[in-house]
């Protein structure tokens, strides 16, 4: 195919309050007494007033999702076989949280319907059976995880993502009062990660009028809220959700590039969080997005956020090895950084000398 037939999220509302019609939402998705679970970040376990709100009828089940670490293959597979094992079926997945949580939700959702291990679709379009109906509602933005066409895996052997047509969300629910009393840090490297997605989408060889109309908003967007405002406020939560979506949606024809690709070496080895991971290469990489690292510079400076420095001191010979091998695996993130001949323009040797930098 020619162009690219790029599969979107099925349905979006947004506004305050949004969170609040997701009963009557998912109510015509039920499937007799099959239960819709609810995966939701285990930053709010205990926090009964959230809690409570989740609207659970029936058999439904919340299950805290441990973030701890970035999502792996065997805890996606985990939480299938136990589903499957307490009920057989259920109506759907919902999940309610970061990117993490929400990427959690794709993936067990899609191995619901999907035999084996999540680890056999770690890569493009191997997904075959489309998955349970499926709901994101983030209570982070910045990771896109919301629109995208993946989901993030650290499996076996290698981090990479189920991407494929049957991995978006059926449908999103963007409500700004859930971000509101976000972390200010973690706030920070998730906006972040929406900022690189801009800046390696519109600096990229895979480029067109699609990906720059929505990265161009998003920068924008992103600019405003990091670098004019003087506090924040509740206009910045709603620029900063809209910012995550139209980020998503220009990486959607296009990719990420050099930063993704780095720190998904970072994250395999070390087990660094994805935001944090694209602050601390980012960090680094004048040379090849020099306006976007001086402003990424300036936007940490004033609002004081610490990037960690030298976490990669100490590591062995093979432990780089290893982190080059999951990079250089990512084959379309380097071509849309560095053009078709990307291999040629970052050896092993010169990829060595950049992760020896953070």
């Amino acid at each position: 195919m020619k162009f690219r037939n790029f599969k979107l999220v099925g349905y979006v509302i947004f506004g305050r309050g949004a969170f609040n019609q997701v009963d009557e939402i998912i109510a015509p998705h039920r499937k007799g007494d099959a239960p819709m679970i609810f995966f939701v970040d285990h930053f709010f376990e205990g926090n009964q007033p959230f809690v409570s709100r989740i609207p659970l009828r029936g058999k439904d089940k919340i299950v805290f999702i441990d973030v701890t670490h970035e999502p792996k293959t065997v805890y996606v597979d985990r939480l299938r076989d136990e589903l499957k094992a307490e009920f057989g079926e259920v109506s759907g997945i919902i999940g309610i949280g970061g990117g993490s949580t929400m990427d959690m939700a794709k993936a067990v959702s899609l191995m619901m319907t999907n035999p084996g291990s999540s680890a056999d679709y770690q890569g493009w379009d191997l997904i075959k059976n489309p998955a349970v109906y499926k709901v994101g509602i983030p209570t982070l933005s910045g990771t896109g995880a919301e629109v995208s066409r993946t989901t993030v895996l650290t499996g076996p052997t290698k981090k990479l993502g189920m991407n494929s047509d049957y991995t978006p969300f059926d449908q999103i629910v963007l409500d700004p009062e859930l971000i509101k009393n976000a972390p200010v840090n973690q706030r920070f490297y998730t906006a972040m990660d929406c900022y690189i997605h801009c800046i390696e989408s519109l600096e990229g060889t895979y480029l067109n009028a699609f990906s720059r109309s929505y990265g161009e908003k998003a920068l924008e967007l992103c600019q405003e809220i990091y670098l004019k405002k003087d506090h924040w406020d509740d206009d910045a939560d709603e620029k900063l959700m809209m910012a995550s979506y139209a980020g998503g949606m220009s990486i959607a024809y296009s990719q990420v590039g050099v930063a993704h690709a780095v720190s998904y070496g970072l994250s395999y080895l070390l087990g660094t969080k994805h935001g944090i991971g694209n602050c601390i290469v980012f960090d680094k990489l004048e040379e090849f997005y020099p306006a976007g690292v001086k402003e990424f510079k300036q936007m940490v400076e004033k609002h004081q956020v610490e990037i960690p420095q030298h976490i990669t001191k100490g590591l062995t010979d093979n432990d780089f090895e290893k982190m080059i091998d999951v990079s250089m695996g990512l084959a379309p993130l380097w071509e849309n950084a560095l053009g078709k001949d990307w291999q040629q323009k970052m050896t092993r040797d010169r990829l060595r000398k950049l992760y020896e930098q953070l």
